[in-house]
């Protein structure tokens, strides 16, 4: 069964706990799954490769590893994490979701 998550593809999130805390980014990826995020620039870790077509020599390459998203809070456009609920908006009936802080509804 899975959930309803409130942090989607391309939204900036900020990093609330662990090794990372503290930083932004942009989430590239989202695994349904296991409840995972992959944001660009954060947790970065360093993986051993063997030579390939891309890297012809192997070595060293570092990359992004990912986060569970109940660290991760959504940022509101003052630049603030913000919490996020969800709401059906009068005009189009439809589910929004809006920062709790604010009230304003999420682009």
């Amino acid at each position: 069964m899975s959930i309803k998550l409130k942090i989607k593809k391309g939204d900036l999130v900020k990093v609330m706990s662990g090794e990372a805390k503290g930083e932004t980014g942009k989430v590239i990826s989202i695994n349904r799954e296991n409840n995972r995020v992959l944001v660009e620039g954060v947790n970065k870790v360093k993986k051993h490769t063997k030579p390939n077509a891309k890297h012809p020599n192997g070595g060293i390459v570092e990359q992004e590893a990912t986060l569970h998203i109940s660290n991760l809070m959504l940022m509101d456009g003052a630049g603030k994490a913000s919490r996020i609920g969800r709401k059906v908006d009068e005009k189009s009936n439809k589910l929004v979701r809006f920062y709790k802080s604010t009230g304003e509804v999420v682009k």
